[in-house]
């Protein structure tokens, strides 16, 4: 949508300038007039570079959007409408690209639109989570409560989140590292030991003349072994984007040994977590399994989830069809089971995310403490390795000399 840049008179005479998203200038001028500004003088903004090239523009992190709630919940509480407070968020935004989204809905409220509705316009920022809650605030007469909510349980998945990914950047990285040290060596060190080898005569060990070989044959077809790994990653990616494929990978990665175990309880945390905080602001359990199966981030998970909605919808309790999916451990079955008795099920369901969000901690901890020795070892038997396999010609000579 085109921005316009605008200055006008208020009917008091203060000047006043701002900007403003439109279909175009009469548009812009309506909108103005309808606020109560005179002597409008309006123009188009001047397309910046970033307009032309989406790369530049900054993008909006979940950051953003938390703090965005935050302020805009003690805003509300603070007896501000809900215009003026959307007025205020968009000027003090520094992200300028969360700022014309401000901005915009705020212009689709003036329109006539409720925020949850003007909120739906953007999903890539505000996800469904995000708008049914909102809308479920804006209904119930409590949207500031919601809104703090919403930046609670935002601030507490992004650590969650954080956590899992610091658990996969170590072997991450050190596997990394190790495949370049590795081609290093095969590219530019072993063909300067490989002349001088060819000096000396004689037949070289087995383990050095099998890394002059894998030094050869990677110089030969480096471009080769690069464009199938290349390849490789390609193929991948569109086998996990069918239905298919993506149940197998979602399924290995769940049974995988070391990560499966992580994965299974940040999966608990984090359902545990959405549902309380939707079930506390309001929102019907079945519409809020749906919301929650979508956000999984696996379809095994999901799937599980969708089955459960599904037997509560014939009539079950949730704890029921949740012991059959093989996921959630009996304890988190049991206490959903006594939260339901007691009336008392968003309490109980904060509890266990507590529990699994420390839960994570320690496997984290873990994890890190078991693959940390297990990758040192790994690349340091592969460097040295073939440091030694290199050296233990020079060794067979000195030996021969000396003896």
């Amino acid at each position: 949508m085109p921005v316009f840049i605008w200055e006008a008179t208020t009917r008091r005479g203060e000047v006043k300038k701002g900007e403003l998203d439109a279909v175009d200038e009469a548009n812009a001028r309506g909108m103005l007039r309808r606020q109560g500004y005179r002597s409008i003088n309006i123009k188009a903004k001047p397309k910046g570079l970033e307009e032309y090239l989406p790369f530049l523009k900054q993008k909006i992190t979940e950051k953003n959007v938390v703090i965005f709630a935050r302020i805009f919940a003690t805003m509300i509480n603070a007896g501000l409408p809900l215009i003026q407070c959307l007025e205020l968020l968009a000027q003090q935004e520094q992200n300028k690209t969360f700022a014309k989204v401000i901005a915009a809905i705020k212009e689709d409220i003036e329109g006539g639109s409720t925020l949850s509705d003007a909120l739906k316009k953007y999903p890539k920022v505000f996800d469904n989570l995000f708008v049914n809650l909102v809308a479920a605030g804006e209904s119930g007469g409590i949207l500031d409560v919601i809104l703090q909510r919403l930046s609670s349980y935002m601030e507490k998945a992004m650590k969650l989140k954080s956590k899992v990914k610091g658990a996969m950047t170590y072997p991450a990285s050190v596997l990394v590292i190790s495949i370049g040290v590795v081609a290093l060596l095969l590219l530019k060190v072993i063909p300067v030991f490989q002349k001088m080898f060819e000096g000396m005569g004689g037949e070289l060990p087995g383990p050095t003349q099998f890394l002059v070989d894998a030094s050869a044959f990677t110089q030969k077809y480096f471009l080769v072994m690069f464009g199938a790994v290349g390849l490789a990653f390609f193929v991948f990616n569109r086998v996990v984007a069918t239905e298919r494929g993506r149940y197998l990978f979602d399924k290995a990665v769940l049974k995988s040994p070391v990560f499966g175990d992580l994965l299974k309880k940040v999966a608990v945390a984090k359902f545990t977590r959405t549902m309380s905080t939707m079930m506390s602001s309001g929102v019907p359990i079945l519409e809020g399994l749906a919301i929650v199966s979508k956000t999984a981030g696996n379809v095994i998970i999901e799937k599980a989830l969708m089955e459960t909605r599904r037997s509560i919808a014939e009539g079950k309790t949730i704890a029921e069809p949740l012991a059959e999916t093989d996921i959630f451990p009996a304890m988190v079955v049991q206490m959903i089971a006594v939260g339901e008795a007691t009336g008392a099920l968003d309490t109980m369901l904060a509890k266990i995310a507590d529990f699994y969000d420390d839960e994570v901690d320690t496997a984290v901890d873990a994890m890190t403490a078991l693959l940390e020795p297990f990758m040192m070892v790994f690349l340091g038997g592969v460097v040295g390795g073939m440091i030694i396999a290199m050296y233990l010609p020079i060794f067979k000579m000195a030996s021969v000399v000396g003896g």
